[in-house]
């Protein structure tokens, strides 16, 4: 399929250099795109599609009146980055989950961070995700963020910056999984004549590292999940699956003598270890929440006297607030006395009335977000955004300002996409996955996440994107 007068702008794109040359770790992947009919193309995208359909790989979309199931939509021509590359984000990653870890050990016990002046006292102690009833709490091996899904854009330099740290509930791990095998029956004979690492073995992986949560030799081990109208619920039983455990929900869990146990048909079997797929303060209402109707009363206080794992550990979400993350770099210095290998996009806090000022000023060419929002939402894209946008926004800041935090419009990477213009440059975002157990672990592979509207810069599922698969090269 000829890429003639394909343009990626101003932006750093993922295939092509400025000069219109392949870089070299697309040159196979090229050859076969060059080679291939338009026909075919569209041939292997429709049968992708449907194979999409088949594996029921969807997710629900709240606030949407236009139905409920959606399939996140699988751009056959891959995301490739080469082995010299992804070392470094490797590197990176690792260290910010260590330190972030290491973070949040300390602002629930001794509070070092807080009275040393490095991060606001408030800004943590304040914050809605700081959760009491975990302060003097140490998770089993001083684990508390056991699955990460760091955000990272490429900027037109082509330099990778963090974007957001997700350390509750990260998802997208099956869209990632089950897209590496419907883009290997696409390409068989690329694929493996290109190298790419595997992430097949993600599964096995997670289960590892959850049983090595419990001191006991065979743990029994569940995903906990809000049920069937959960908008990842697809990726709750998927990874159930895969990983041969029980998916269960809080009806099926009781606590007796703070211990956790299952209701099966054989009578009640004690549950060891449960990968929580629901918010921190709906996991149990006599600790957090009292209205939670998805919890298991009586579950943290059976996780604090240690007869059940939980990962992500109750409390985390307070470390990956965007407030929060304008301060990463120093809590990286702080713990572990080295500069970032990946660094934050600028970030200006709105509760600072030097910063809020400037955003204010600068609205129309900032991304505001609302620091505790998700899934693109609570956001303004300044550039893209009317005058009563703008205005609206004004107000929201000086209504609430600790609540917003503003960025630069970064220009974000593209890779070329198949639509039906042809293959065009969609721009994307990278979401690694970090397993913290007996190491950190960075699974070689990710969900890349792209903006399939001409133009836009929002890649969120929720919000209209889609994905591709991406190739982690071993050489």
């Amino acid at each position: 399929m000829k890429t003639e007068g394909y343009s990626a702008g101003e932006h750093f794109d993922e295939m092509f250099t400025p000069d219109g040359k392949v870089r070299p770790h697309y040159e196979g992947f090229f050859k076969f795109l060059d080679k291939a009919s338009a026909k075919k193309m569209k041939h292997l995208q429709f049968s992708a599609n449907k194979t999409q359909l088949a594996m029921g790989m969807t997710f629900n979309v709240y606030h949407d009146n236009q139905g409920m199931e959606k399939i996140l939509h699988l751009d056959i021509i891959p995301r490739i980055i080469s082995n010299q590359e992804w070392k470094k984000l490797e590197a990176g990653l690792k260290q910010r989950v260590h330190a972030l870890n290491l973070f949040l050990q300390d602002i629930y016990n001794d509070q070092k961070i807080l009275k040393d002046g490095v991060v606001p006292a408030e800004l943590i102690l304040k914050s809605k995700d700081y959760l009491k009833p975990c302060i003097g709490l140490t998770p089993p091996k001083g684990i508390w963020c056991h699955i990460t899904g760091t955000d990272l854009v490429r900027d037109k330099s082509g330099e990778f910056y963090i974007l957001e740290d997700n350390l509750r509930c990260p998802s997208g791990v099956s869209y990632m999984l089950e897209s590496r095998e419907i883009i290997k029956r696409v390409y068989p004979e690329l694929f493996n004549q290109k190298g790419v690492m595997p992430v097949s073995d993600y599964p096995a992986k997670l289960l590892k590292m959850l049983q090595n949560i419990s001191g006991k030799a065979k743990p029994v081990v569940g995903v906990l999940t809000p049920g069937i109208y959960n908008s990842a619920y697809f990726e709750h039983s998927y990874l159930a699956l895969q990983m041969g455990v029980e998916l269960v929900s809080g009806v099926d869990l009781i606590v007796e003598n703070k211990k956790v146990y299952m209701q099966t048909t054989k009578g009640l079997q004690q549950i060891d270890v449960i990968y929580r797929r629901i918010d921190d303060t709906f996991l149990d209402p006599l600790a957090f929440n009292p209205e939670s109707m998805l919890g298991i009363p009586g579950i943290f206080e059976a996780y604090k006297a240690g007869n059940v794992g939980l990962a992500n550990a109750p409390g985390t979400g307070v470390a990956d607030d965007k407030a929060v993350y304008a301060y990463v770099p120093k809590i990286i210095k702080y713990y572990l006395d080295e500069d970032p290998i990946l660094h934050n996009v600028p970030t200006y806090l709105c509760r600072e009335e030097s910063d809020r000022k400037y955003v204010l000023d600068n609205i129309q060419d900032l991304v505001v977000k609302e620091t505790n929002a998700a899934g693109g939402y609570g956001m303004l894209i300044g550039p893209k955004a009317t005058k009563e946008e703008h205005q609206h926004f004004k107000t929201l800041i000086k209504n609430n300002p600790t609540n917003y935090i503003a960025q630069p419009t970064l220009s974000l990477s593209t890779v070329p996409s198949l639509t039906e213009e042809g293959v065009v440059g969609r721009h994307v975002d990278l979401r690694p996955y970090v397993l913290y157990g007996e190491e950190i672990e960075v699974i070689p592979g990710a969900l890349t996440r792209v903006a399939l509207k001409k133009g836009s810069l929002v890649v969120n599922s929720s919000q209209g994107g889609g994905s591709k698969d991406t190739w982690v090269l071993y050489n």
